[in-house]
């Protein structure tokens, strides 16, 4: 107990504590989430339809950034099982980030759902027992389970091994290794469940595709150790906490072949829906080229594909993979093309048309941007703080036996 409350005590005082860029950065997001929380209070007080959603289109950018941090969270995965299962001693000085990055978009996840349903009053109604959880019939139900079972491993193990650190000690592997395994196959199971649930709604032709699980993990095991190399960037810049250069060269061959087989798949998606177009292809076809005079998604699935290949490219051409500045270029662009393609490329078309054919095109509302960038910059607030109490012990800077010195 009194190792719990020292630390406590000193995470307190290091995410209280730091310069003046840290403090900064902190305000800019403190402000943001001060924005979106007066924009959902316009939304709680007149409901959604101050949202660009409808009937027609019933999820929209709020899904679609759940849908895409689905997979940014259950990238952790490529760095815990090198780390911890295959024994890779490279990958050891990032797993932590990693699985802080898991828990800070597993928070926006929640986060999206929470807003999406049009007031926090109504999440009773997802909780065992209590509300209509229609366990186990319902996918949704499914997905609520792994997300929020997936959220308890990524802060339980990376809590015990700090914990230990923070004292000077080894962690037992006897204790956290069979969370790690099951961790494991509990990533890969969070993003096909939201897969499934896509493509188990029959009435919706644009998402029963057999390619849709496979799909979204390749593109988030491309997305996420993106992600991963620019925030490992950030963090070898502004503190003494080093990764070496193979570490990140391993993370980006890991980033080049997952993004290869996703521009795979989304050719062999093109070519299903193009080759020979039937009445189930309408919904693609409006996506990339619009329908009876409707176009409002092709300004936003061109560039993505445009950026796809282009960074799928720089990726693989080894010497430009090997310099730093094209790089963190290529995963910016990268991460940029999977958020359009997996969040309005792939939520909106599907509802349009509608089961009827009807044609209601929708576009999100300044309420609905100011929240998303409300729940993003929580999600960053977190794992800022993640990171640093994290840094500071995994560099022996913060000790239980310095704390205990000090108490006269």
């Amino acid at each position: 107990m009194k190792v719990l409350i020292g630390f406590i005590k000193d995470a307190v005082i290091s995410v209280t504590s730091g310069s003046l860029k840290y403090h900064i950065w902190m305000a800019f997001l403190t402000f943001l989430m001060l924005c979106g929380a007066y924009a959902y209070s316009i939304q709680i007080k007149n409901g959604l339809i101050v949202t660009g959603m409808s009937d027609g289109v019933s999820w929209g950018l709020y899904i679609s950034n759940f849908t895409f941090l689905v997979g940014v969270a259950a990238a952790a995965v490529m760095l815990v099982l090198p780390t911890y299962i295959l024994k890779d001693i490279d990958f050891s000085r990032a797993v932590l980030i990693g699985e802080g990055m898991a828990v800070a978009a597993l928070v926006m996840c929640l986060a999206f759902v929470t807003v999406d349903l049009g007031g926090p009053a109504r999440i009773w109604h997802l909780i065992p027992g209590i509300g209509l959880f229609n366990f186990p019939n319902s996918m949704l139900s499914w997905d609520v389970i792994v997300l929020n079972g997936y959220l308890f491993i990524n802060l339980t193990i990376p809590l015990y091994i700090l914990l230990w650190h923070y004292q000077g000690k080894e962690p037992k592997k006897a204790v956290y290794l069979p969370g790690v395994f099951i961790s494991v196959f509990w990533a890969v199971a969070i993003h096909m469940v939201t897969a499934f649930l896509y493509a188990g709604l029959v009435s919706r032709p644009f998402w029963n595709s057999s390619l849709l699980g496979p799909r979204f993990l390749a593109s988030a095991f491309a997305a996420g150790p993106a992600l991963m190399i620019l925030v490992l960037g950030v963090i070898r810049r502004n503190t003494d906490y080093w990764v070496e250069d193979i570490t990140l060269n391993k993370i980006a061959l890991v980033t080049t072949v997952a993004a290869q087989i996703n521009m795979v798949m989304l050719i062999s998606e093109l070519f299903k829906e193009f080759y020979f177009p039937t009445h189930h292809s309408l919904s693609a076809i409006y996506l990339y080229f619009g329908l009876d005079g409707y176009d409002g998604l092709t300004r936003w699935i061109w560039p993505a594909v445009i950026m796809n290949l282009i960074a799928t490219i720089m990726l693989t051409l080894h010497p430009l993979r090997k310099n730093p500045f094209f790089l963190k270029l290529a995963c910016l662009i990268l991460f940029v093309a999977i958020w359009i393609e997996k969040g309005m490329g792939l939520i909106i078309p599907g509802f349009i048309p509608g089961p009827w054919g009807k044609i209601i095109e929708y576009t999100p509302t300044w309420i609905e941007i100011v929240v998303t960038a409300g729940v993003w910059a929580l999600g960053l607030f977190v794992f800022t703080l993640l990171v640093k109490i994290a840094i500071p012990i995994e560099l022996g800077q913060l000790r239980f036996h310095q704390t205990a010195t000090n108490q006269p």
